[in-house]
């Protein structure tokens, strides 16, 4: 099973990666946020240990957008937060477990394991029914037509998201420049992106509504 860890204090995530790859866990590490976030939509993974204080998109943030796409992924914070405020907006985000620092590696583990078992989350999946035989796995971030796999990059996948988030309405240019990437982005390179999405979709999947945006019906 693939592990991916969010920590910025270097000694820690080591102890973490060699602790559970002695387990017989695939771990991937990283310091930032975002990178794990990129990663995860390149590469799927069994669960997440997300550190909240970090750099880029904090933990906090990241599950947050994961949530909102439709994505359940497992996932235990693990942080010096202890402020009963924290501990609610961490289960109310949609984590599954919360881990106090200092601790022991040991109860990592016994944590972890319970995460994994638990058939709400690990055997879930979040498989969206799209026409002409097209889904897509928010839990994998995998578009297939006829059970055939195909790519998408980054930006498409968040953007096939967002649609498929909003389905039945329409998502205007000015909504995919705040959700999908965060910041002012030129509206005829947003329209490059979502036309080349169409090309590997359909037009008939995702309309244009002339001068509104664009939409899958509901």
């Amino acid at each position: 099973m693939k592990i991916m860890v969010l920590e910025d204090e270097y000694a820690l995530r080591i102890s973490i990666e060699e602790f559970l790859n002695d387990l017989g866990f695939e771990v991937i590490s990283f310091e930032r946020g975002d990178e794990l976030l990129d990663a995860l939509y390149s590469e799927p993974c069994d669960a997440l240990l997300l550190d909240v204080k970090v750099p880029g998109i904090n933990g906090f943030e990241l599950l947050k957008e994961l949530r909102e796409a439709g994505n359940e992924i497992p996932a235990i914070f693990i942080t010096s937060m202890t402020h009963v405020d924290d501990l609610a907006r961490g289960f109310e985000l949609g984590c599954c477990d919360y881990i106090k620092k200092p601790f022991d590696l040991k109860e990592l583990e016994v944590r972890l394991r319970n995460v994994l078992k638990r058939e709400c989350f690990g055997a879930k999946k979040e498989i969206v029914e799209l026409p002409n035989g097209y889904t897509y796995d928010l839990a994998a971030f995998e578009l297939k037509q006829n059970g055939k796999s195909i790519p998408l990059t980054k930006q498409e996948k968040r953007i096939l998201e967002l649609l498929i988030k909003q389905r039945g309405n329409v998502v205007s240019i000015e909504q995919f420049c705040d959700e999908v990437w965060g910041e002012y982005v030129d509206s005829a390179n947003i329209r490059v992106h979502i036309t080349k999405l169409r090309k590997k979709i359909g037009k008939d999947i995702i309309k244009n509504v002339h001068g509104l945006g664009y939409k899958i019906d509901s």
